[in-house]
């Protein structure tokens, strides 16, 4: 959702819902019909097998289920029980005052959602018993939106207000069955029993208490997110945006907001010059670092997405060990430094195989939450998702699990859906040692390629021995000059030129070709014929490749030295106004020439062309190994060893 068109929900209407809110947290009766109280689980306990204290009702009448009759719930006496101390704890304040919040805030959105939708108006006429028969079913229906979006705010608001307590503290067999839609009030009451009878089975002092709250709401938002997957009229709700100010919390439908600040990297960053070899990935990095930094908060743009050159997705592949979590690392702390500089948000994220879940829809919810932290416009974000070849699933491969193939299916619409908005303040960046194995689609959906492939040349190899060594030795240097060869600017010079031809023999071919019919490639007709011939040669070079070529022409253009006293201080260029900042950085664009085209079509199709020839040389290795096990297989049964 765009923030811009988010609408402020008013203090004065949250805080109307108080007094109803702290009603709830004090007491009400409620008769569970999906979850499982814990008198029944109690009850399967052997004769003589005292049931622990923690799980005394806090108030008369926690019958089950069985019983018929309605649990007492008093979830304020519960939180002040749960720490066995007489007197409040601050965490058991907190959380009652979170709850509250949450409540009053989920209250104030079902009110605002039942007048976008109709239904305030069908619940007066409802009241008055005018409602036509026809209508029963519609009625019911917005009443479930109402019910799942004040479930899905209170469950979200819960989480986000008490995230900054969160510790390391785990809570296992937290539950979140009963929810309700009848109507928002039963929908809360619901939700609040199944907190009390959570707190009454973990939360035994401080630690547990805000532990346990944090893995109700959670499971309570991807519960109540699963429903409103099928549910009827959601997009009265999902088809709108609310922001509550005084907390900075976002509301967008289902998905779980994230809070803005950036909060400590936990990484050991690298210098530039702790980089060997990788010239082009190297310099792309850094642009790409000081990029982001120009975003402007007021406008939520960024200039270089205005003028073209920015990279919102980037792939970077080759072998392992040749400096892809290097460069990831050098990356994050030049983002770092500079926002540190200028006093902007920072988030790091990385998504890895602990994100794949055996739970249906979890791993998506995992892979959303995780592009939710990054496109977060009031933060400056970078998201890597290493051997992402391991995590996201090739489409119609049957060894890829259900939570690979959901984890493909966010990253494809996140990174070029009908909704993607590319604002400039954000970069993901796909690493792999086998980009061949990753989904065709996702792969091109990268708008820039890093060719990882570390160092190279004797300097290289000289360079990374030195750097590795490190200070404390008497062996000489010998004749050479140390990390002369990794000068930024030279070393980029040399690599560019190496892709004035194409380096993978099938393309040189097809480029041979064309250079014989058309001459140097130096208009538009005579490039665009190129490009014809390479689709021809190789299918999967479409459209889609032809849009990432052009993105990296444009970011060529952007490739020019902003004056490094521009992030030595804010002043000079990160807080200056956005149009500003737009005409410094136009002054400073470089033109665009044939040989530059000429020079990404080649590093772009060299890079699919390899790609291609790995998968069917991997291909062919398993097809011989198999040929070569039922070769050995039939002469040793028809040798009878």
């Amino acid at each position: 959702m765009d923030a811009r068109n988010e609408m402020e929900l008013p203090e004065e209407e949250i805080r109307r819902f108080y007094p109803q809110a702290l009603s709830l947290l004090t007491g009400f009766e409620h008769a569970p019909r999906l979850g499982h109280s814990v008198v029944e689980a109690q009850a399967d306990l052997s004769a003589g097998i005292a049931a622990p204290s923690r799980f005394r009702p806090t108030t008369p009448g926690l019958l089950g289920r069985g019983t018929g009759r309605a649990d007492g719930v008093n979830l304020l006496e519960r939180i002040e029980n749960a720490g066995g101390d007489e007197l409040l704890t601050p965490a058991a304040a907190t959380l009652a005052r979170v709850l509250r919040r949450a409540v009053a805030i989920a209250m104030a959105v079902a009110e605002d959602v039942a007048a976008r939708s109709g239904g305030g108006e069908l619940k007066r006429i409802n009241l008055e018993t005018r409602l036509p028969a026809a209508r029963h079913r519609e009625f019911a229906e917005l009443l479930a939106v109402e019910s799942l979006a004040a479930l899905s705010v209170l469950a979200n608001a819960t989480a986000f207000l008490l995230a900054e307590h969160e510790g390391t503290y785990n809570v296992e067999g937290v539950t979140s069955d009963e929810v309700l839609t009848d109507n928002p009030q039963t929908a809360l009451q619901g939700a609040l029993w199944e907190l009390d009878q959570n707190l009454s089975r973990h939360a035994h002092d401080d630690q547990s208490l805000l532990a346990t709250a944090l893995a109700w709401a959670e499971a309570l938002s991807s519960t109540v997110a699963a429903r409103g997957e099928t549910a009827p009229r959601v997009g009265a709700f999902t088809g709108a945006a609310w922001r509550v100010a005084e907390d900075d919390f976002p509301i967008a439908g289902f998905a779980p907001p994230t809070r803005a600040h950036g909060g400590p990297v936990a990484m050991s960053f690298k210098k530039p010059e702790e980089v060997v070899g990788n010239a082009i990935a190297k310099h792309q990095a850094i642009r790409l670092a000081r990029m982001l930094v120009a975003y402007d908060f007021d406008r939520m743009m960024n200039p270089f997405v205005e003028l073209g050159g920015f990279v919102f997705t980037f792939l970077g592949d080759g072998r392992p060990g040749t400096g892809k979590t290097t460069l990831i690392q050098m990356m994050a702390g030049l983002i770092n430094d500079y926002c540190l500089m200028a006093g902007y948000p920072f988030r790091y994220r990385n998504l890895s195989v602990d994100s794949i879940d055996s739970y249906q829809g979890k791993s998506g919810q995992n892979a959303r939450a995780f592009v939710n932290a990054i496109i977060d416009p009031k933060v400056i974000a970078f998201g890597s998702i290493d051997d992402i070849d391991q995590i996201a699933g090739r489409r119609g491969d049957r060894q890829s699990s259900s939570g690979q193939q959901e984890i493909t299916a966010v990253l494809m619409e996140a990174f070029a859906g009908a909704s993607t908005v590319v604002r400039g303040n954000a970069t993901f960046g796909m690493f792999s040692n086998h980009a061949e194995n990753i989904d065709d689609a996702l792969r091109q959906r990268a708008s820039a390629r890093f060719l990882i492939d570390g160092p190279k040349s004797r300097d290289d190899y000289i360079d990374i021995l030195g750097l590795l060594m490190g200070p404390r030795h008497d062996i000489p240097i010998g004749d050479h000059d140390l990390m002369r060869a990794q000068a930024m600017q030279r070393a980029v010079a040399a690599e560019y030129s190496r892709h004035s031809r194409p380096a993978e023999e099938g393309l040189a071919r097809v480029f041979d070709r064309v250079s014989r019919e058309f001459g140097p490639l130096d208009n538009m007709a005579d490039l665009g014929s190129y490009l014809h011939a390479i689709a021809r040669a190789e299918p999967r070079f479409t459209g889609r490749a032809v849009k990432n070529i052009t993105d990296a022409v444009k970011a060529r253009a952007m490739d020019f030295d902003m004056p490094d006293e521009w992030f030595e201080t804010p002043e000079p260029f990160l807080h200056q106004p956005y149009e500003r900042k737009l005409q410094m950085i136009e002054a400073l664009r470089k033109p665009v020439t044939p040989e530059m085209v000429v020079q990404e079509i080649n590093r772009y199709a060299d890079s699919e062309w390899r790609y291609a020839e790995n998968a069917d040389e991997r291909a062919i290795q398993e097809a011989v190994r198999s040929m070569e096990r039922m070769a050995e297989a039939r002469r040793r049964f028809e040798g009878g060893g």
